[in-house]
């Protein structure tokens, strides 16, 4: 930035896609470390977007896309949820006309536009020698390719869905699988006052994780997933046995909101795709709730079984991190910084096997990172499936 002093260097840091717990944690983590190295720190704002939105020539020090970054500022911030810095979904490879910022109009006229050249120059523009973006696998999407073109990338994988290829844990997780614990936990009480089923769905495109890991826990009777098309009747059929065994007369599963049953496809609230192409979630588990309550009287002697249907969403993004969300920031900040110390850049920091370190940012577009059926999902039975965690890493079964 203009009135910047320049130590060893400037870092930027931004947060892109969904918010989760941790953000705050490790933007904190980051700049207070780089601050005692000697560098000073930049916070983007809104992800990708702030870097689109910055008027090179009016700017002197625009607070609407960034701000320096201080040790005070980010310690108000650092136990909180959510990200000071605020986010967006933006993908500059792909920007629709709609969205391109009205001083570049007239050089991007298409109705899909490539504004990486002006990603490249506004980061020329504030001086920034080091970026750390924060976020799932389509943030660090575009941070890989950026690295091809020459920009000194260090990444820290953040999603609740824990989908980012390379690294057993992303910043969030934790949090999420607690909240659905413990939310699940609270709806108990209702479920079993009413004999009914309870239906939840939960966060998941594409992996199972946040549905597999708190079914483990104790947290339902059963699970379905996006890697397995389940049948509808089958798990009715469980729902019902579960509930008969329980002196309360319930039983509950868990819906991952990018589940299918079997010959259908993902059930999404509209049309409308973000840049990434990925259109909204959401409607599977009012789908499989009143599926379970036509079903029911084939399994429960022609009595039908009402259904409460609840649908998790922000109630798990929400709020405070838990423990492991405020300690691994913590370790994530620090390991970027070792890297930028290190000049080892376009890597990924990361948790495999219980051990902190670091990977080659392309493996994030490299492969999908999902629910291992074979080893972890009982296809008959709709739930996990384990036989031993000896020498297991900490978060089993999220491990590539």
């Amino acid at each position: 930035m203009a009135n910047i002093k320049t130590k060893k260097g400037i870092i930027g840091i931004l947060t892109g896609g969904g918010d989760v717990p941790g953000l705050n944690p490790a933007i904190r983590a980051v700049t207070i470390r780089a601050i005692h190295e000697g560098y000073d720190v930049i916070g983007i704002r809104r992800g990708w977007a702030g870097l689109l939105e910055i008027n090179r020539e009016e700017m002197t020090d625009d607070p609407e896309c960034c701000q320096v970054l201080t040790e005070e500022i980010v310690n108000k911030a650092g136990r909180t949820g959510g990200t000071f810095l605020h986010t967006s979904r933006t993908r500059p490879s792909h920007v629709p006309d709609v969205n391109v910022p009205a001083h570049l109009r007239s050089k991007y006229s298409e109705k899909m536009n490539d504004l990486t050249e002006e990603v490249l120059k506004n980061i020329e523009r504030l001086g920034i020698d080091f970026l750390v973006p924060i976020g799932g696998d389509d943030t660090l999407s575009y941070a890989a390719a950026l690295h091809q073109k020459g920009v000194k990338i260090i990444a820290i994988p953040k999603t609740m869905d824990n989908d980012v290829s390379g690294t057993d844990y992303c910043l969030g997780f934790s949090t999420c699988v607690t909240r659905i614990i413990s939310l699940t936990h609270a709806l108990r009480t209702t479920a079993g006052s009413h004999e009914r089923f309870l239906c939840i769905e939960v966060f998941g495109r594409y992996a199972g994780f946040t549905a597999l890991l708190p079914t483990m826990a104790g947290a339902a009777n059963r699970c379905v997933i996006p890697e397995f098309r389940f049948n509808m009747e089958r798990l009715c059929e469980l729902l019902t046995e579960d509930r008969a065994e329980n002196p309360s007369l319930y039983s509950v599963v868990l819906v991952s909101e990018g589940a299918m049953i079997e010959g259908g496809e993902m059930v999404f609230a509209d049309d409308e795709k973000d840049m990434f192409g990925h259109r909204k979630l959401g409607g599977v588990g009012d789908y499989v709730a009143n599926r379970l309550k036509e079903l029911s009287p084939l399994y429960n002697q022609g009595r039908r079984i009402n259904v409460i249907n609840q649908k998790l969403s922000y109630l798990v993004r929400c709020g405070d991190p838990d423990a492991v969300d405020s300690i691994v920031p913590m370790a994530f900040g620090n390991l970027a910084l070792d890297l930028i110390l290190d000049k080892k850049f376009g890597r990924m920091v990361c948790l495999r096997n219980g051990e902190y370190d670091n990977v080659p940012i392309e493996i994030v577009t490299s492969k999908k990172k999902i629910v291992d059926v074979d080893k972890y999902y009982d296809r008959e039975r709709l739930r996990p499936l384990y036989k031993s965690f000896h020498q297991k890493p900490l978060f089993i079964m999220t491990s590539d």
